[in-house]
């Protein structure tokens, strides 16, 4: 049965931090809130065991998040030849795939199929809003006995930050089901919180205080080195100063480099480049995968990308109106950051993930839309030792259930881990040491993965 949401407006999404102003650093300094959160210590599992594991074929990934539940029947995995109540509105679009066809709003996305593979076969069992997004950023079901980081959070605890950068960065933010969970909030997204698409967008929790100067701050940062060690030489937990010491050395190593810096403005991109990711009014995508790139290419593990389109994909009435408002600017933008990253070589070690927590169900409803549905469902993979122009698994005629090779929740996270060079049987310690694995039951899906 399908699942109705009591708000068909579409769900909140609430960030797992919110973005206040600027504090100071104890008493010397200027950061934003947002970035103590990131960087904070106090983590559970030992420091030698943490930011140490060897990197896999992908490097870092692009995680690319379309909230609320795009139909894939209006996306990725139509159905033509059905009849019209489980056809749905909208026509389709040839791909440089032989016989596939993806739905008309993904006709630039259909010119880059070659390089890209889309699992037709994925199922699910939560049709509901919050727990599936849970379910899709940690491998497992909601339990209140304990909360699961998402993957963006164990990929910086397995690998820890690189050329002063954050290793999970959310653009704008994240949903409320990608937590830290029982890791510290030190391995938490560093949430943007604001739009690459506006004018005068600034970063501001890695830009210097309004009249701070290179010069003064280096001297705050040297004052506060000198109080520390006066009140090591005082207190009698020296360790929770230590750790609260390697919290502010990351903090000024990001905000103190200007390659780190850099990597969060559009500046010096030419107009080719932001064209080829796409200009829409009131559609910030492109700029927001452009920005992903810069990222990845300067160092950041995993980049978080929330994109709703204009309507949300939650399209209980009139989806032939909302997804042909706000998929043609993703179908652009996707398109273009694929060309991208495979022109500057990037690919290869550049995972591009595109999820949604579920599908939509098979027939049309009477308010001309789809409502939940989990049973089965589309996502995109691209780059990262992934199988190039590969379409994996099918639906059955009318979209309701996997025909051919089901891929689970599970096992899609175990195959992104895997790509990265982590074990999802690996186990991380929860508090009181209790040893939990990173994804249960979840197994790699060998015919996603390139020889």
């Amino acid at each position: 049965m399908a699942d109705h949401c009591s708000d068909c407006s579409g769900p909140r999404y609430l960030t797992s931090f919110g973005r206040r102003s600027f504090i100071q650093v104890g008493l010397l300094g200027g950061l934003g809130v947002s970035l103590a959160d990131l960087l904070r210590a106090g983590e559970v599992r030992p420091a030698n065991l943490a930011g140490k594991r060897a990197e896999g074929r992908a490097k870092s990934v692009i995680q690319i998040i379309l909230p609320g539940g795009l139909a894939h029947q209006e996306s990725w995995d139509p159905k033509p030849e059905a009849p019209i109540e489980y056809r749905g509105p909208l026509g389709v679009v040839k791909t440089k795939m032989p016989g596939v066809v993806f739905s008309e709003n993904l006709s630039r996305t259909a010119q880059v199929a070659d390089k890209i593979t889309v699992i037709r076969s994925m199922t699910g069992r939560i049709p509901d809003h919050a727990q599936a997004t849970y379910q899709m950023f940690t491998g497992y079901l909601p339990t209140p006995a304990i909360q699961h980081p998402a993957i963006g959070a164990v990929v910086a605890h397995e690998f820890g930050p690189k050329n002063n950068l954050p290793p999970w960065v959310g653009l704008p933010n994240v949903p409320l089901g990608a937590g830290t969970g029982y890791l510290s909030s030190k391995y938490g997204a560093f949430e943007l919180g604001a739009d690459p698409a506006q004018k005068n967008f600034q970063v501001r929790d890695i830009s210097l205080a309004k009249g701070m100067t290179e010069e003064r701050f280096e001297r705050r940062r040297s004052a506060r080195e000198a109080l520390e060690d006066h009140f090591r030489q005082v207190e009698s937990n020296p360790a929770e100063l230590d750790a609260m010491g390697d919290f502010y050395q990351q903090a000024y190593k990001l905000i103190s480099s200007p390659e780190a810096r850099k990597a969060f403005s559009l500046d010096g991109e030419p107009d080719s480049m932001v064209k080829l990711y796409g200009e829409y009014p009131r559609r910030s995508i492109g700029k927001q995968l452009l920005l992903a790139r810069r990222l990845v290419e300067a160092g950041v593990r995993l980049v978080t990308v929330m994109y709703s389109g204009s309507q949300g994909w939650d399209n209980h009435t009139r989806i032939k109106d909302a997804v042909s408002e706000g998929l043609p600017a993703f179908d652009h933008a996707f398109a273009g950051l694929i060309t991208d990253l495979d022109q500057r070589g990037l690919l290869d070690t550049t995972l591009v993930t595109v999820t949604s927590e579920f599908g939509r169900t098979p027939k049309v409803n009477e308010n001309g839309g789809r409502d939940h549905w989990a049973r089965c469902y589309s996502q995109v993979l691209a780059g990262g030792g992934i199988t190039r122009g590969h379409i994996y698994g099918a639906s059955n005629a009318t979209a309701a259930e996997p025909d051919r090779d089901p891929v689970t929740v599970e096992n899609f996270l175990a195959t992104v881990y895997h790509q990265l060079g982590v074990n999802c049987e690996d186990r991380l310690l929860a508090p009181g040491g209790r040893p939990i694995d990173i994804v249960r039951d979840g197994k790699v899906v060998d015919g996603l993965c390139a020889s």
